[in-house]
């Protein structure tokens, strides 16, 4: 897919996004700059995408950010990020900023998602093809090489389980159903780089319904980008992580040439 190839209006809203003297491009990982695969692990940005992002984060007055539901050891790990960028683990509760990680558990929080992940641990072991990926705050169960039927009864089990722990935060997204003792949203993550880095304006691109808290927050001289299908309440969407690639590097050419 070319530039040709994207909509007219969501060519000339990155355009005008170009020309904001401050601007934060943040984006979330698996989905939107690196493709869904099966082993979590093996998620990698998309070159392209990391060319434009390098390209962008050398420009004056520019900071690329993550913003992920991953825990930010994961996130560094996969997305192999410059020093530079800001980084915005599960869901808000991580935050890396220039360099500097900050994790805002208490230690009372730390041993209810300890015993978290023993029973949902427990409570998936049974199961086929399903996995408990553990994360600070809380933990994912993940069903991506389920079957439906596996699916379905390794939730109800999942969710069981999470009963008997008061106050958690439940979040489902793709093929995830995830359980945290501290309730942050990638609203608050995006809003808290916002006050951070001083931005006029704010690209967020996101292909899940947990990003849809960050779309949320975006305001009039901002751009929110939905990747896939389903409801949402960006203003501008595309089909898949190689239209967010072209994005980017639409954005990045303009943005070069107007500080050339």
């Amino acid at each position: 897919m070319s530039v040709v190839d994207l909509d007219a209006g969501l060519l000339q809203a990155v355009d005008r996004l170009a020309a904001v003297p401050s601007l934060l491009i943040a984006l979330d990982f698996d989905g939107t700059i690196s493709p869904v695969v099966d082993s979590p692990e093996a998620a990698r940005a998309l070159p392209e995408a990391a060319d434009a992002l390098r390209r962008l984060a050398a420009l004056p007055g520019t900071r690329v950010a993550l913003v992920s539901g991953r825990s930010l050891e994961s996130l560094e790990r996969v997305s192999d990020a410059a020093a530079d960028t800001l980084l915005v683990g599960s869901h808000g509760v991580e935050v890396r900023l220039d360099g500097a990680a900050e994790l805002t558990l208490t230690p009372e929080e730390r041993q209810r998602a300890d015993e978290l992940r023993e029973a949902l641990e427990q409570a998936a072991d049974p199961f086929d093809d399903v996995w408990v990926e553990v994360k600070p705050a809380g933990s994912a169960l993940h069903t991506r090489r389920a079957t439906d039927d596996v699916r379905e009864r390794a939730e109800r089990a999942a969710s069981a389980a999470a009963e008997r722990f008061a106050g958690l935060t439940t979040r489902r997204g793709k093929n995830v159903l995830e359980f945290a003792v501290r309730s942050e949203t990638k609203g608050q993550g995006v809003e808290r780089l916002r006050e951070v880095t001083g931005a006029d304006a704010v690209l967020f691109a996101g292909d899940d319904v947990t990003d849809e808290d960050a779309f949320r927050v975006l305001g009039e001289t901002d751009l929110g980008l939905k990747v896939g299908e389903g409801d949402t309440a960006a203003a501008y969407r595309v089909d898949d992580p190689q239209s967010v690639a072209r994005v980017l590097e639409r954005l990045a050419d303009r943005r070069a040439a107007l500080n050339s």
